[in-house]
């Protein structure tokens, strides 16, 4: 009997390796890619001014540059601290109350697709794991607390609302980015649910075929956090760090994420073309895969130098034959 349970929690692992592989395939055929920032700078910023902001996104615009750039997919935040998110969701507002709400009218995600998918760009989110720790409403409604705890109650609350957005967007969004997972002993790493299962099935709710990734932070050498990842989350304020003999971790696909900018989100660039250009080769010829953040305009468009830095990332990953 104990051989035949140690074989079967055995398969279980090989099957679950087996999805994971498949899911996370086609992002390790793309290689590289784009992530921005789109963040409300204060939670006091007026729901009418929020909703303007996000009604001026440049859709097209900006998926002309990531063309341009021959980027292969593109995350996008849904939303932060502020506690103001960039689409619609009935369940987060049932559950803070907040009147008028703070989550954007116009579903900026489901739009930018409609500009990415007939350019062969593929769409992923990023949503941190916590709630919004800038607006104490939201936080005392979804029953939050900042530290080691296990947060049961707010967990089962947080996703419902990635569920909704889940199930809207469908095969639409092909991967979620998950931030703030610092105690992932204490929240997640248990056999009962609310855990890392229960947390990636709510991802995949809507697309069964979405990768998940989960962040606790910068961590050096960049390691898969867990067994239902697809990819590892990669962190890495210094990309020239990475050192790995293999991209491939506890068979989630190796990931790196860092920033062209000074900082997350910020100008101006501290790399030159060729230092990037490198960065990213490197990796890509191990089978990892790079993704870089880059500053944005009011408009939603990536400025021009960053832009130009991208389309030579680009043009190099071309002639590489990636």
């Amino acid at each position: 009997m104990r051989k035949l349970i140690l074989c079967g929690v055995l398969l279980c692992a090989v099957a679950a390796g087996a999805d994971q592989g498949q899911r996370a395939e086609w992002f390790r055929k793309a290689g590289w890619g784009v992530f921005m920032h789109y963040l409300a700078d204060s939670s006091d910023v007026p729901v009418e001014e929020w909703n303007k902001r996000i009604n001026a996104f440049n859709v097209e615009g900006l998926a002309r540059q990531l063309e341009a750039a021959k980027a292969r997919y593109f995350f996008i935040t849904l939303g932060q601290n502020s506690g103001h998110y960039l689409s619609p969701n009935k369940t987060y507002d049932r559950l803070v109350g907040i009147q008028p709400s703070k989550c954007s009218t116009r579903d900026l995600v489901a739009d930018l697709y409609q500009a990415l998918e007939p350019r062969g760009i593929k769409l992923l989110v990023y949503l941190p794991a916590g709630a919004p720790d800038r607006d104490k409403v939201a936080m005392a409604k979804l029953g939050w607390q900042f530290g080691p705890h296990p947060n049961i109650e707010f967990q089962r609350k947080w996703e419902k609302v990635i569920e909704e957005w889940s199930v809207r967007w469908g095969s639409k969004v092909k991967g979620w980015w998950f931030d703030g997972c610092y105690w992932p002993n204490i929240m997640y790493r248990h056999p009962k649910p609310p855990n890392f299962a229960s947390f990636a099935a709510a991802a995949r709710k809507g697309n069964p075929g979405s990768i998940v990734a989960f962040n606790r932070g910068v961590v050096y050498p960049i390691h898969s956090e867990a067994a239902e990842e697809d990819y590892t989350a990669g962190e890495m304020d210094d990309p020239t760090k990475v050192r790995n003999e293999t991209f491939w971790q506890d068979d989630a696909q190796f990931q790196m994420l860092s920033y062209l900018g000074k900082a997350w989100c910020a100008e101006p660039q501290r790399f030159t073309d060729q230092q990037v250009i490198d960065i990213t080769t490197r990796i890509l010829k191990k089978d990892g895969v790079v993704t870089w953040d880059v500053p944005r305009q009011a408009d939603g468009l990536i400025p021009e130098a960053f832009f130009q830095q991208l389309k030579a990332i680009g043009e190099a990953v071309s002639k590489a034959g990636r």
